[in-house]
């Protein structure tokens, strides 16, 4: 499809006929006062002498028309320039259908924490989460999938996208403190709902990894989870942590031991259930299963269909063609050849 970007740029193409109503030439009249004023010698036989000395030169007339029809070929092609000519190529996207995850992973120092063991050797809760989750991205095949990372603040790592792979490696990506030292548990969650809400309804999910803890931003917990609950979005809840008095974590190299982390299952339960969704525990084998299994039963989003327009810029070609005018007004001035005149010497 074709079309100018700035149409009305075209209302300038008129213009080199208007000038001589708006500014008309005043020399012609000029010439004629100043012919009345001049005293001259008449001769008796006016008429017989121009006849004699007049020589027809027929092409003078086609010769005016062609100058004017290049200066106006040059107008025409600077505006048509001007006005940005463009040919516009549909392409079309369809989605499948599917369900649409927002992951929000805790990113906060905590997330050093070592009270987790593998395989008789001690991992931070981050790990864990990696494990977990990365297993869980790959699983979902068709879904649209989007990471929310947060510490001191919350921030979009990945907007909802059908590419698991990227999310997977994303996600892979993230190690704790990577957003402050603190945890905005509840901008986390408000910010998902915010993301969500313009899908929809009926398969806005969120999936919420955390240990519970909520020590900066300005929404609380409990607040962001009724937001969600009146947005139509549902919580999904994975504890992260231990309730041991004290827990090792790596601090500047340092393994150290801290009475302040322990996980706060009281509130991340008391979100899944506002949230309409369900709390499960990161070390609990069947609880990737059951999330799965519980967001299977929702219902899909339909298949969506968008058309965008790609343009392509054709303004190259008017310009060619004022190019070419100006060039013709070189080698034809005032619409004829120019000649070189060669003076013999001697």
């Amino acid at each position: 499809m074709f079309e100018f970007h700035w149409p009305w740029v075209g209302l300038l193409l008129p213009l080199p006929f208007l000038l001589p109503f708006l500014w008309p030439d005043r020399r012609a009249a000029r010439d004629e006062e100043l012919e009345g004023q001049r005293t001259t010698l008449l001769h008796p036989h006016l008429q017989e002498l121009k006849s004699a000395f007049q020589v027809r030169r027929p092409g003078r007339r086609l010769a005016g028309w062609f100058h004017k029809a290049l200066l106006y070929l040059l107008w025409a092609g600077l505006v048509l320039a001007l006005m940005r000519p463009q040919w516009l190529e549909p392409h079309t996207q369809v989605s499948t259908p599917g369900y649409d995850l927002m992951l929000a992973v805790d990113a906060s120092h905590s997330m050093d924490a070592l009270d987790f063991t593998v395989e008789g050797r001690q991992v931070s809760r981050m790990q864990v989460v990696k494990g977990v989750m990365g297993r869980f991205v790959d699983a979902r095949k068709g879904d649209r999938i989007g990471l929310i990372v947060f510490g001191s603040q919350a921030f979009v790592l990945s907007p909802l996208s059908v590419d698991r792979l990227a999310v997977r490696q994303l996600l892979d990506g993230v190690v704790p403190s990577i957003a402050g030292q603190g945890t905005a548990l509840g901008d986390a969650i408000a910010l998902g709902v915010k993301k969500l809400r313009e899908r929809p309804e009926g398969s806005r999910i969120m999936i919420l990894i955390a240990d519970g803890d909520n020590s900066a931003g300005g929404f609380a917990p409990l607040e962001s989870a009724v937001l969600a609950r009146a947005a139509g979005v549902r919580i999904y809840v994975i504890g992260v942590g231990s309730k041991q008095e004290s827990i090792p974590i790596v601090e500047e190299g340092v393994i150290k031991y801290r009475d302040d982390l322990t996980m706060d299952e009281d509130t991340l339960q008391r979100i899944a259930t506002i949230g309409g969704g369900a709390y499960f525990r990161a070390t609990d084998t069947r609880a990737l299963e059951e999330i799965s299994t519980r967001i299977s039963q929702l219902e899909k989003t339909e298949a969506e269909s968008r058309t965008a327009f790609l343009p392509t810029p054709l303004y190259r070609i008017p310009l060619a063609v004022a190019l070419l005018a100006l060039l013709g007004l070189g080698l034809f001035p005032e619409g004829r050849k120019r000649f070189v005149t060669r003076v013999a010497s001697g």
